[in-house]
């Protein structure tokens, strides 16, 4: 996936909030609300357009060149108490923006409304967003304080929790792989649900054609343990410190009608895959829809809910897109966020 999927050398450090400070974010009621505005300017259908409104809002409207620039930005929003948070890009620019802000805004954030404006946008198709979502449409909903909830995944460092990213849909092992094929579908054409579609199959395919331990056939260095420290389950089927997948959620919904979790009830929910045997990759479409029938345990396939989970990891990891490096990571739930949905 080298060239093809942005690697993080290391995970973003941010400060962790006062604690007495937990609620200071909480924005006041305005007859003219106060939004700010996190435009992307790289994202997929961002180029030469900004979000357009009519409605009453005063816009503070910021599009950073660099990450960097996010946390200070984020920071002052939250001093100013705004009313709302616009985040106009695609799933990685939400992952920026949650990680960057979360030193400022605590647990306290204020609505979030998403303008989904990237190459896969994961975090949309779980809001049901349309496809013709505007700022003007979502300002007006929002002000009917029409929102659901959802919680992002916390990825921290096991010994520095400061060191921590923040998204919502975590994968490793055979998930990597998947998503450096997806940038492929995305040079040939293909975004959002065709994209997800069209990876799922070319992966299927290329591990199924597989040889050995080649290719997307090769397993991870991967350790799972819960928060009591118990190893997660594990079928006995290859390597006990080796897992062929891993893919974590808090979404409810998928792109392209995919749902691994249907049947699995919670808010942080872990899928894993122990091994590339023939016979569990001819059930990929199968689990992927959550049509796979029980007992799947059995031949290394894995569905829990959990409240946090450990993991030490060989090789990198994916964040809503984009790598992080391998190493010892805590995974746990992060703050209620309101977000701004039809």
């Amino acid at each position: 996936m080298v060239g093809t999927v942005h690697l993080f050398e290391q995970l973003p450090l941010v400060a962790r909030p006062d604690r007495e400070m937990a609620g200071a974010a909480t924005a006041p009621a305005r007859r003219v609300p106060l939004v700010g505005i996190i435009r992307n300017p790289r994202s997929h259908r961002n180029s030469g357009t900004q979000p357009e409104w009519t409605g009453p809002a005063t816009l503070l409207v910021e599009a950073p060149k660099r990450r960097s620039e996010l946390t200070e930005i984020l920071a002052r929003f939250a001093e100013q108490h705004i009313d709302f948070l616009v985040v106009n890009g695609g799933d990685g620019t939400v992952r920026d923006v949650l990680t960057c802000g979360s030193g400022a805004f605590g647990e306290s954030w204020p609505p979030l409304i998403v303008l989904p404006s990237g190459k896969t946008n994961a975090l949309a198709t779980d809001l049901g967003l349309p496809a013709n979502w505007s700022l003007d449409e979502a300002l007006r909903i929002a002000s009917e304080g029409r929102t659901v909830q959802r919680r992002p995944l916390v990825i921290s460092e096991h010994e520095n929790e400061n060191a921590r990213v923040l998204g919502f849909a975590m994968g490793a092992g055979l998930y990597t792989s998947a998503i450096s094929l997806g940038q492929e579908a995305h040079r040939k054409g293909a975004f959002n649900a065709v994209a997800v579609g069209v990876t799922t199959g070319w992966t299927v395919m290329r591990a199924l054609l597989g040889r050995g331990q080649e290719g997307l056939r090769r397993t991870t260095r991967m350790q799972l343990h819960d928060e009591a420290g118990q190893p997660l389950p594990h079928s006995h089927l290859g390597r006990e410190d080796e897992r062929y997948l891993l893919f974590a959620s808090t979404m409810e919904r998928f792109p392209a009608g995919l749902n691994p979790f249907r049947h699995v009830a919670g808010t942080l929910r872990v899928a894993v895959m122990d091994v590339p045997k023939a016979g569990l990759l001819l059930r990929i479409p199968l689990i992927v829809s959550g049509m796979l029938r029980p007992g799947s345990a059995k031949r290394g396939y894995h569905l829990m809910a959990v409240d946090s989970f450990e993991v030490d990891l060989g090789d990198r990891f994916i964040l809503d897109g984009e790598a992080f490096p391998a190493g010892h990571y805590r995974v746990t739930l992060g703050p209620k966020l309101r977000f701004v949905a039809p």
